[in-house]
Parts: structure tokens; C-alpha cells; sequence
């Protein structure tokens, strides 16, 4: 990229082309209806001298005058800055025009060119847009001006004030084209390609038909490896978490952005890592949803802001792999330009590229160069519980160290609980603050006062408590919540089950610490009637590789046989379990990661009293009986042969609904309970034994399920380390294979 650097008289002289390296000054960038083309000042012209007599030279002069006005040294016009004798220089000017005119502090628009094709991306892409008159008069901005310039090109506003491109519907992006002309007909199309985020080399002659074949080539191999990409959206993810803890209540994270270990980290440039650690139920997770919607309105148009929320219940979102896919699949979303570090290997290898056993060092290398893109804007990147990516987190650990050291155009924030193997790994960074919520107790003491009186409120206003129960109750969480939004919201989830009759005598049954609560729960359930149950539900929910539905979950216990099509039932027996599991849109999860912690280091002897092992076993042979008697050779009925997976919708009723966590992690429960060699019987696997037995029955029908569940890649893997047992005897494993997505 040229510029032009226009002094005080002005004059203005053409600067040498900026590396892709050298940082580029602030500049002004012109949008104007082309004259003809002997009137315009080209290149050749800035070159040599000449062009001051030509009627465009006016546009120039303009733009330089109103540069300066608005404190700017540099322009850009396209009439002159681009050499297009150089092939190549096109090329890539052409490329890469609608990001100039993002990155320009100004767009001035002269004259009247709301019908010329390559003035819709000089629309769209700058922040800042002004009309002028042919005499010079300011006629207003893209704001001001916004309902006239909607009416005007059918741009939908929500376009016009700067929303992401990629959620337009391409059709719809391809329509605000159509009443548009070039002088060539191919710059209809290569007028579009910033709109796309795509890169195509322009072939002038082609004609327009080839060139939107072209485009539109280009386009779905885009959307195909962003699809490949996505293996969660953490827009939903944080959506969903908000919604499971009530809304987010800003007297409960606002005191966070106050602190001076926060205003040092968003204010100075060298201090690009934040770590905000603290123990378990001390809101970290709601801390930082609070911190990305402050993000998110004070730099919405000037910086990307990507984000990931780990869970180790959830073996789709608890390893480094998933972190990089989650935090690329949001940065591509919102500059799709990036796409292209992934796309030359993602055109070779496919899906592949994401979820083979190379899957982290590719990604890892292509998230390096993403964030030294000299094209990236400034860029937020937040991660949520470091403690719970359960896989290869010293390598995540690790990148967030060189990358926080490499590129100055990215600033990291983290949570997660105290634990000093990720302090040891984050000590290498430099200018790192720790933000501890141990040493901010007071802070936290307020904003946990003010969640329970806000959870209180809604309480009192449910339950209809009278003015003493109601103070009975705020008396008894402020003295024992011990500063743990968790615990709060615990003791508040138990209340609303319970009558307010007598409340004030109840509330002893709660005593103080996330622990300690945790206890009681379970000596309630290990006291019920229904307590063999129960611990049967915990014991699968704490062992399976991600959270399984209700129906799911009739497949796994044998108690619960029959029920697959009776959810309610499912519902209300899940419910016996007390607080510990909660149920978001049919799904089981714990209700707190220390949940799971303190079932499986403190009350394993109560959950788990043959041992861990035990109810792997028990899941691996549920499954394979479900299957057995389920499976059949074109469960879908779907008829003819080759349909992709992509195009086939689920029916109604789905056969496959209570059997898709049996038909992907059977082989994996298989695993967990080899491991333990004293206990594993290999004669499951020999000739005649279940294994074995079901294979030979059933191999193809299995395939055949899990491929119409999209994890066919992982069935194959599962085929081949099943014999891995066999051929070792003991059970030894080597990579487990539910680190395969």
C-alpha cells in the first residue's frame, strides 16, 4: 500500500510502498465517481510531477484540504495510488481494498455514487463515512445519514451501522449488487470480494459469468472450513451460561473494572495478559461474561473481541484443540479475511485438519499467524476456566505466553482456580497482572451481598415470604455464603423447592461452605428410599465424556429402561439426585465443576463403591445391549445409497435419540475400565465374546449410526484401538481415544 503525504501548501508526494510489516499511519481515503479516464491523475502522473492540470487533480486537492482539517498528514485514492501496470499490484490491491477502507480514519464521499459497483465495499467497510457536495459542503455521515442511504441502496441499516457481514445471508450480500455498474463488467464481482472475505485473482476478459463462478467457488470453500471449524459457538455457550445462573446482575462483576490491576492491563499497551484466579463459586465464570459485554460496547468497531468458556464435563469444549477452534471460529466470524491461514491446508486435508491425532500443532501454527496478521485489528481474547481444559493445557498454557509476547496487537484475559501449575506456566510471560479475587475479598463480600439480596428479592416475591421470612433468610446467607456466589445460588435453588411454611427453622439445614453443603446433599441422598438410584445416576453422569441427554441416559442405567420415550419421568428422577445435576434443555449436567470434584475425590466410596472402573464397565455393556437390540441396516430408512450426512434431517421420531452417546463412547468406556488390569476380563473382546459377537452382527449398522451422527472419523478410530486391548492383553491403552472430537 501507497500513500499520500500531503504537506501544509497542498502539495502531495507519494511515500514508497509500506512493507507488511511497517506500521501504517493513520490516512484518509478517498470514494469518488471516476471522471474520464484522461481527466484523472494516475499513477504515472504522481510519478512524474505531472497531473496538476487535470480536472481530477480537484479531488485530490479536496481531500488533502480535508484531511488536514481533520488532523491527518496521509490519503489514499485509488485513482493514483495503485500502479496497475503492475499485475501483481493489482492483484492485490484489489484484494485487499475493502480492508484500506476499514483501516482508514476517514472516508470522504464526493460526489454523487451510489450506483457505481466498487463504491458499495467503500460504504460498508469504513467506521467513518462523510458526504460532500461538489462544492465542498459536508452533507452529513454515514450516521447522520443512515434511514436516506438505506432507502436509497436497500443496504439493510443494521449493515450500514457496521454489523458483521458474515450474518447476512449471501444471497442477500450478492443482492445489494444488482442495480449497481462498472465500467468492466468483472469489478461487479471483484467489487465484492471484501463483502465475501474471499480472495480471487482478477482475470480481466473473463467475463462476469466466469468471475461469479469464481466467487461463488470461493465463497463455499470458505463456508465449508468455517463449518469444519465450528465445534462449539461460545456466543451460545456464554448465552446459556447467563441464562443456567439467572441473568447477569452487574452489581456483580461492574466493581472488577474499577480495580488498577484492570484499568493497567486496558490502558497500557505492554500489559497484554490478565489472570483472574480465585477459588471455586467465586463468580470468576460471571466476572468475565461481565467483562466481554464491556468489551464488547466500548470497542465493538474497532477491535475483535473472541472468547471460550472450557468445561471439563464436556469433552467437545475441555481441551487446548477446542480452545484454538473456539477462538478462531469467533475471530474468522468477524474478519473473515483470516480465513485464509487456515484455508490452503483446510483445501488439502478437510475436516481432518481440525480433528486427527496433528490436529494441535496444526492449529497452533495457524493461530500464531492469525495473531501477526499486519491486517488484525486490535484484538481481546478471553478464556474462561483454564482449569477445566482437561487436555493439553500446558501447551495452551504455553502459546498464550509466546503469543502475549509476540504480537502486540492482542491482549489476553483468564480465569481459573488457584492452582499453581498455571501460575508456574503463565511466570514466563512478561508484563503479566494476577488479579487474585482472595486478595479483593471486599470487593467480592459486596458484590455477593448485593447477589444475594437480589436472589432474595425474587425469592420473597415467588414464594411470597412475609417481611420476617424474608430478613430470616437474607440474615442466614450473608452470615454463611462466605463470600461464594455458589453457595447462594444453591441454597436459593433448595428454597424454591421447599414450602414457606416454617422456613426459618429450615434454613439450619444449611450449613456454611460449598463443601460442606456438598456433604449434606449426599448424605440426604444416601439416606432416601431411592438412594441406590440415585448414586447409580451420579456415577454415570460423573464418568461419561460429555454431558448426556435424558434420554441418553435411559440407555446407560438399567433402572431407567423403558423410559426413553417418557422424559418427564426421566425429569423427575434426575431431580432425586437434589442439586447437584441440573437439566438445561434436556440435557444433564453438574451443576458446578466442584460438584464433580467432591463426588470423585470425597465420596467415592458412597458413589463409586466397587470402584470407578465398575461404572465404565457398566455404561460399556449398556451400550452395547442397547445397541444390540436397536440397531438395524437402515435405521433411517433413508433408501437409496450415498447420501451425505450434511443433507440428511433427522426424523421424527428420531431411532437414534436415547443411542447416540452409546454409539460414539462405548469403545472409550470399554477403555476406562481395561485400564485397571486386575479387574479387565480380555475375553470380552476374543472370538465369541461380546464384543466380538457384536461386531459380527452389527459392525455395519453401527458404522452406519455413527456416521448419520457425524462422527464417523471417530468410529473408525474406535475399530482400530479396540484391538489395541486385545493385542496387549492387560488393558494397557495408549492415547484414550475420546481426546478424538
Amino acid at each position: 500500500m501507497r500513500l499520500l503525504q500531503c504537506d501544509g501548501t497542498g502539495g502531495c508526494r507519494l511515500t514508497e510502498a509500506f512493507s507488511s510489516n511497517e506500521a501504517i499511519p493513520p490516512y484518509a481515503i478517498l470514494s469518488h465517481t471516476w471522471g474520464a479516464e484522461i481527466d484523472e491523475v494516475n499513477f504515472d502522473d504522481l510519478i512524474k510531477h505531472t497531473g496538476a492540470d487535470k480536472p481530477g487533480y480537484e479531488k485530490i486537492r479536496f481531500c488533502a484540504e480535508q484531511a488536514r482539517r481533520d488532523g491527518l498528514e496521509y490519503i489514499w485514492i485509488d485513482a493514483c495510488c495503485i500502479n496497475k501496470d503492475n499485475k501483481a499490484e493489482l492483484s492485490k490491491a484489489i484484494n485487499s481494498m475493502f480492508r484500506w477502507y476499514g483501516d482508514a480514519a476517514r472516508c470522504y464521499v464526493y460526489l454523487k455514487w451510489f450506483t457505481r459497483g466498487w463504491t458499495l465495499q467503500e460504504l460498508l467497510a469504513p467506521r467513518v463515512v462523510e458526504f460532500f457536495s461538489r462544492q465542498r459542503k459536508r452533507l452529513g455521515d454515514k450516521d447522520s445519514l443512515r434511514q436516506q442511504i438505506h432507502e436509497i441502496t436497500a443496504i439493510p441499516e443494521a449493515a450500514l451501522r457496521g454489523g458483521l457481514l458474515s450474518r447476512f445471508r449471501i444471497s442477500d450480500r450478492l443482492s445489494w449488487m444488482e442495480h449497481r455498474q462498472t465500467t468492466r463488467e468483472e469489478d461487479k464481482v471483484y467489487s465484492l470480494l471484501g463483502i465475501f472475505g474471499v480472495h480471487i485473482a482478477p482475470f480481466y476478459g473473463e467475463g462476469m459469468g466466469k468471475a461469479l463462478t469464481r466467487l461463488q467457488d470461493e465463497i463455499n470453500k470458505l463456508e465449508q472450513c468455517t463449518r469444519d471449524l465450528h465445534i462449539t459457538d461460545p456466543q451460545r455457550d456464554k448465552a446459556r451460561i447467563e441464562e443456567t445462573k439467572g441473568g447477569l446482575l452487574e452489581d456483580s462483576y461492574h466493581w472488577i473494572l474499577e480495580t488498577p490491576d484492570f484499568r493497567r492491563w486496558q490502558e497500557e499497551p505492554q500489559s497484554r495478559l490478565l489472570w483472574i484466579k480465585g477459588d471455586p463459586g467465586k463468580g470468576k465464570t460471571m466476572l468475565l461474561c461481565g467483562i466481554i459485554n464491556e468489551l464488547s460496547k466500548s470497542t465493538a468497531e474497532t477491535s475483535l473481541l473472541a472468547y471460550f468458556f472450557c468445561q471439563a464435563t464436556d469433552s467437545r469444549i475441555n481441551s487446548a484443540t477446542a480452545v484454538l477452534r473456539g477462538l478462531l471460529f469467533m475471530l474468522v466470524s468477524q474478519q473473515p479475511s483470516l480465513i485464509s491461514h487456515l484455508r490452503e491446508e483446510h483445501d488439502q486435508t478437510g475436516k481432518a485438519l481440525f480433528e486427527d491425532a496433528n490436529a494441535w500443532v496444526a492449529l497452533s501454527d495457524i493461530f500464531a499467524s492469525v495473531v501477526q496478521d499486519p491486517s488484525l485489528k486490535i484484538t481481546y481474547l478471553v478464556i474462561d476456566a483454564l482449569d477445566e481444559c482437561v487436555t493439553d493445557l500446558p501447551k495452551l498454557l504455553d502459546l498464550i505466553v509466546q503469543t502475549s509476547s509476540a504480537s502486540s496487537r492482542v491482549k489476553w484475559i483468564m480465569s481459573s482456580r488457584n492452582w499453581p501449575d498455571i501460575e508456574e506456566r503463565l511466570e514466563r510471560a512478561g508484563d503479566k497482572i494476577r488479579l487474585s479475587l482472595e486478595l479483593n475479598a471486599d470487593s467480592v463480600s459486596a458484590a455477593v451481598r448485593s447477589y444475594i439480596k437480589h436472589k432474595v428479592s425474587r425469592l420473597a416475591q415467588d414464594k411470597r415470604y412475609n417481611d420476617q421470612t424474608r430478613d430470616a433468610v437474607l440474615r442466614h446467607l450473608y452470615t454463611n455464603a462466605n463470600d461464594t456466589f455458589l453457595w447462594v445460588a444453591l441454597v436459593c435453588q433448595n428454597l424454591e423447592k421447599m414450602s414457606r411454611f416454617n422456613i426459618i427453622k429450615k434454613l439450619e439445614v444449611f450449613p456454611p461452605g460449598l463443601n460442606s453443603l456438598y456433604n449434606r446433599m449426599v448424605q440426604r441422598i444416601n439416606t432416601s428410599d431411592d438412594a441406590d438410584l440415585c448414586k447409580r445416576i451420579l456415577a454415570t453422569v460423573a464418568v461419561v465424556y460429555l454431558p448426556v441427554t435424558l434420554q441418553e441416559l435411559t440407555s446407560l442405567v438399567e433402572d431407567l429402561d423403558g423410559l426413553a420415550e417418557n422424559p418427564d419421568s426421566v425429569r423427575e428422577i434426575v431431580d432425586l439426585c437434589g442439586s447437584l445435576l441440573t437439566i438445561r434443555d434436556g440435557t444433564i449436567y453438574f451443576v458446578h465443576q466442584s460438584a464433580k470434584d467432591f463426588l470423585l475425590k470425597e465420596t467415592i466410596d458412597i458413589i463409586f463403591p466397587s470402584g470407578r472402573e465398575v461404572a465404565h464397565y457398566t455404561i460399556f455393556s449398556r451400550s452395547l445391549l442397547v445397541m444390540s437390540n436397536a440397531l438395524r441396516r437402515d435405521i433411517y430408512e433413508l433408501g437409496a445409497l450415498g447420501c451425505s450426512t450434511e443433507q440428511i434431517a433427522q426424523p421424527k421420531p428420531d431411532p437414534l435419540t436415547a443411542l447416540r452417546y452409546s454409539c460414539i463412547y462405548w469403545i472409550d468406556h470399554l477403555y476406562d475400565y481395561a485400564s485397571n488390569h486386575s479387574m479387565f476380563d480380555v475375553s470380552v473382546l476374543q472370538s465369541g465374546g461380546v464384543v466380538d459377537s457384536f461386531m459380527r452382527k452389527k459392525a455395519l449398522y453401527w458404522l452406519e449410526s455413527v456416521s448419520l451422527c457425524k462422527s464417523l472419523s471417530k468410529g473408525v478410530v474406535s475399530t482400530g484401538e479396540s484391538g489395541y486391548i486385545l493385542d496387549n492383553g492387560s488393558g494397557s491403552r495408549c492415547t484414550p481415544i475420546h481426546h478424538v472430537p
